[in-house]
């Protein structure tokens, strides 16, 4: 599961580029009870999400040369640029070079060979998101691709990400953890866009889910808000209630009332 004992190659970053950050903090706080908490001067605009004084998330406004709306998750690495070099090496692209974020750590933005673009952190001060699992922060990230088999060599190889095959009925769900955990730190997993036909219409990229007390009051307050319903509420038995989201942005998002899991 994804935990804020971040272990290399876990998620532990989340960021909103938008083009408009009080429309979307309008958004998100009626729909999360975020509050947005502008950085400091030299920050160029980037703020934190905050939920009950924790932050759940950032974000910044963007300019239309800086892609569409969208969410970036981030992965935790030791040493980013070593990192950004094993990205290169494995056929992907480095899209923003390694910099120092103050003393807060160190980032890059990289792109798999697909293109999906794709954030590493190397924690200084700035350990990660302070919350994540309870209702209004990050619970899952799940990568759509049109090639599974290269995005788990890509992730392997750039990240250290294992894959795990887990049985559903009519299918398999390719799961990923990072290296030498148990099945339990599971904390995302890769779809073929063929197997999708919704995000094969809008193209690859990694999907943030966010945990809410109720999947279809969510979806009501979104639309209310000016967002727009991707996938409406869909029971997934032994996994919850999920629905599709976008932003009135565009960017998009995933929200999921999880069951309970019971130990075997």
């Amino acid at each position: 599961m994804l935990t804020t004992r971040y272990v290399t190659g876990a998620p532990n970053w989340l960021d909103l580029g938008t083009p408009d950050i009080d429309g979307a903090t309008s958004f998100y706080g009626g729909l999360f009870g975020w509050e947005f908490r502008p950085g400091p001067p030299e920050a160029g605009g980037y703020g934190f999400f905050q939920l009950d004084g924790r932050t759940a998330a950032a974000g910044m406004q963007t300019g239309p040369d800086q892609g569409p709306p969208s969410w970036t998750v981030y992965f935790q690495t030791p040493d980013a640029d070593a990192t950004a070099k094993a990205a290169e090496q494995a056929h992907g692209s480095v899209l923003m070079q390694p910099m120092d974020v103050m003393d807060q750590g160190r980032m890059a933005i990289l792109a798999d060979k697909a293109g999906v673009p794709f954030g590493i952190w190397q924690p200084g001060r700035n350990k990660g998101l302070d919350v994540t699992q309870v209702p209004g922060t990050l619970c899952w990230v799940e990568l759509y691709t049109a090639d599974l088999p290269m995005a788990a060599y890509f992730y392997r190889a750039a990240l250290g990400l294992e894959t795990y095959a887990v049985d559903f009925p009519g299918g398999t769900y390719t799961t990923v953890l990072p290296d030498g955990q148990s099945e339990d730190s599971m904390f995302g997993g890769i779809v073929p866009l063929a197997d999708d036909p919704l995000e094969a219409k809008e193209g690859a990229y990694w999907m943030p889910y966010f945990e809410v007390a109720d999947t279809d009051a969510t979806v009501a307050k979104a639309q209310e808000l000016g967002g727009r319903v991707r996938l409406p509420a869909t029971t997934v038995p032994g996994v919850g209630r999920v629905a599709k989201l976008a932003d009135p942005y565009g960017a998009r998002f995933a929200v999921i009332k999880s069951e309970p899991q019971t130990s075997s």
